[in-house]
């Protein structure tokens, strides 16, 4: 039937009389009787008492105990409701309960029953109208219906809300998803809409989910930024202390501290845009490093040349600022791990800890047969590779794997600092071994790099930021509550120029004699091995390219290329020991060949190779052809890889091994 016809037979019933007017009257009340009709059921109930149970003690007793139980049964079932619409329940209950039992002891028109039948039953049943023309009145955007109505348009009906959480600036919101309809992706994927219809950023908003259930968990929501005044650096956190102690380096969005817990995250890395503020961050850290007490800092900016670190390069035990010497750190790295895990192992340690950095002399701690040994202590070193793009360009995607991978039981941190962490830039494998993460402003999905899946599903997104948000990071460790994954920090601001020249100043002096003179005597000798002069003279050149007349021996130059190319499978071989006398007597050839007549013969080598093996290639299959080439392996390895790069051989996944191209093979 069309509403026009419905709207014209209510208008004529309206128009007839008596009996139209006193049904439209009827249909508008109906929903307002069900109060009234239980009050009336009340009285009934109280009359119908007395006259049974007049005379009777037991049924008093009774009817107490029934009144009692009626009102906590009420109390009970009204657990899932609303706390005011419980204790209405509850109140009403409890009145008309306790009226019926004094009816029928006494009679309903004896002494007040009668008032307050009348008086306090209207009362109750008024208070009950009320309610509900408040309830189907109430604007959108109010009370239990408005939360439903808010949750059907993101798209979570039927979801339930527990008990809101309001503290300043922050709202907890408990939810329960309706069992076998939504899943926690369906609450994940909600969150722009929340934040549309709350009119807050989308970063504003955090899902957090129970690890013990599919359907419950809580939205966390902060909807007044309060790191838009970025928080000035407020001096050290733990001056004089062991870096043990976590490092603070700026502030949650709720005004917590974002504190780095070093010895558990192991290796960082630090990701963001141009202008993103990751500069700003990496002074936090540096800040907070350098007033400890047991931990030295070797520094690569091979980019920039150390250009935003020159204030606290006097504080730095090595500064490497271009490419060779960033590449002989890289080397020597890869060296002092070893000897730093002997020496840990030699000493009882299991893994470096503060008593490490001192002088040993308890004998529990002791290289010696017997008693403490007084060996010098070995501080923790990090080593951190700033921009490192550029050593990654020159070096091959992997320069850092090994070090990731074998440094974490050393005493050793790598940090390793870039714009995109991107498969083109750094091995999978290298991400994967650095499990700390700083993400600060990014461009599209580049978070990913960074960030694990499942903190940007809880709604982190550092792409909203991008360079506009100078010092905002997420960061991810190990020793970090988890919740706070998806939390927007700010790393502290150290001042503009000239504020932050005078407190890296103040910092350099000031804790000179706090901060470990060395990297110790063991990390040392390892490093001088492989980095020659690069190292023994860091101090004097302070990064500065070494002159013509220092310049490594061909030896070093050998170790550096190895300690960076070889096999783990060999890592244990002396590459810098003579190849020894061929077998039957023979001699090596008396004249090195030439770099160009080396790489024919290497070209000639590997199509050999190939085509009569499984059709791939690795410095493997080559070392018995060493003496013929006259080089050694890392030499081999890197040719490997310039052919690789020259498109005549493929990567077949597996480090160091190379498909070999039909056109190479002349099949």
């Amino acid at each position: 039937m069309a509403s026009t016809d419905i709207q014209q037979q209510q208008e004529n019933r309206l128009n007839s009389g008596g009996t139209g007017m006193g049904a439209w009257l009827w249909h508008r009340a109906k929903p307002y009787t069900p109060p009234w009709l239980v009050t009336g059921g009340a009285g009934l109930a109280g009359v119908g008492a007395n006259v049974m149970w007049a005379d009777s003690p037991w049924a008093g007793v009774g009817l107490t105990l029934a009144s009692t139980a009626l009102t906590a049964a009420t109390w009970w079932a009204g657990k899932s409701t609303g706390p005011q619409r419980r204790l209405h329940s509850a109140i009403t209950v409890a009145a008309g309960s306790a009226w019926v039992t004094a009816s029928a002891l006494s009679g309903p028109l004896s002494g007040p029953l009668p008032d307050l039948y009348l008086m306090g039953g209207a009362t109750l049943a008024l208070s009950w109208n009320i309610r509900q023309v408040m309830r189907s009145s109430a604007p959108e955007g109010s009370g239990e219906s408005s939360d439903k109505g808010l949750l059907e348009k993101v798209g979570l009906a039927r979801t339930k809300l527990k008990d809101v959480k309001v503290e300043a600036n922050r709202v907890t919101v408990p939810y329960e998803l309706p069992a076998g309809e939504l899943t926690h992706d369906d609450a994940t994927k909600a969150i722009p809409r929340i934040a549309s219809a709350l009119d807050v950023p989308t970063t504003a908003i955090r899902h957090q989910v129970d690890p013990d259930s599919a359907r419950k968990g809580q939205f966390v929501i902060v909807p007044e930024d309060m790191l838009k005044t970025p928080t000035v650096w407020p001096g050290p956190f733990a001056p004089g202390q062991s870096v043990a102690v976590p490092l603070r380096i700026g502030v949650y969005d709720d005004g917590s501290d974002l504190v780095l817990p070093l010895l558990d995250a192991i290796h960082i890395l630090i990701m963001g845009m141009t202008g993103s503020g990751k500069t700003e961050g990496a002074l936090d850290v540096l800040f907070e490093l350098l007033t400890r007490s047991d931990v030295a800092v070797w520094l690569s900016d091979a980019a920039k040349a150390g250009q935003d670190f020159q204030p606290l390069l006097p504080a730095l035990d090595w500064a490497a600022l271009d490419t060779p010497s960033a590449g002989a750190m890289v080397a020597a790295v890869q060296a002092v791990i070893p000897a730093r895990t002997a020496w840990l192992r030699d000493h009882g340690y299991r893994a470096w800890e503060p008593a490490a950095a001192v002088v040993q002399t308890d004998p529990v701690h002791s290289c010696a047969s017997a008693g403490a040994c007084g060996c010098d202590g070995m501080p923790y070193l990090v080593a951190w590779f700033e921009e490192a793009a550029k050593l990654l360009r020159e070096m091959g995607d992997d320069v850092f794997t090994g070090i990731a991978q074998e440094a974490r039981s050393a005493g050793v941190t790598l940090v390793v600092s870039m714009q995109r962490a991107s498969g083109y830039q750094l091995s999978t494998d290298t991400r994967a071994s650095l499990p700390a993460a700083m993400c600060f402003g990014v461009r599209g999905d580049d978070a990913g790099f960074a960030l694990p899946e499942e903190v940007l599903e809880a709604g982190a997104n550092p792409a909203a930021w991008g360079n506009k948000r100078k010092g905002y990071v997420y960061m991810v460790s190990a020793g970090v509550d988890e919740d706070l994954y998806a939390n927007p920090a700010r790393t502290f601001w150290t001042g503009p120029s000239g504020e932050y020249e005078r407190a890296a100043a103040w910092l350099v002096e000031t804790f000179a004699a706090v901060r470990p003179q060395s990297a110790g005597a063991v990390t040392e000798d390892a490093a001088a091995k492989v980095a020659g002069k690069l190292f023994t003279a860091r101090r004097e050149c302070a990064g500065a390219p070494a002159p013509a007349e220092e310049a490594p021996t061909e030896e070093q130059e050998s170790a550096r290329a190895v300690a960076a190319l070889v096999d783990q499978e060999d890592v244990d071989l002396d590459a810098s020991a003579e190849l020894p006398p061929l077998d039957g007597g023979g001699q090596l050839p008396a004249a090195k060949p030439s770099p160009e007549e080396a790489r024919e013969l290497l070209d000639e080598l590997v199509a050999t190779v190939a085509s009569v093996g499984p059709g791939t290639i690795a410095v493997r299959d080559l070392t018995p052809y060493l003496d013929q080439i006259g080089r050694d392996r890392s030499w081999v390895s890197k040719q490997l890889k310039r052919i690789a790069e020259e498109g005549r051989l493929a990567p077949t996944g597996e480090e160091g091994v190379y498909r070999l191209i039909p056109t190479l093979a002349g099949v």
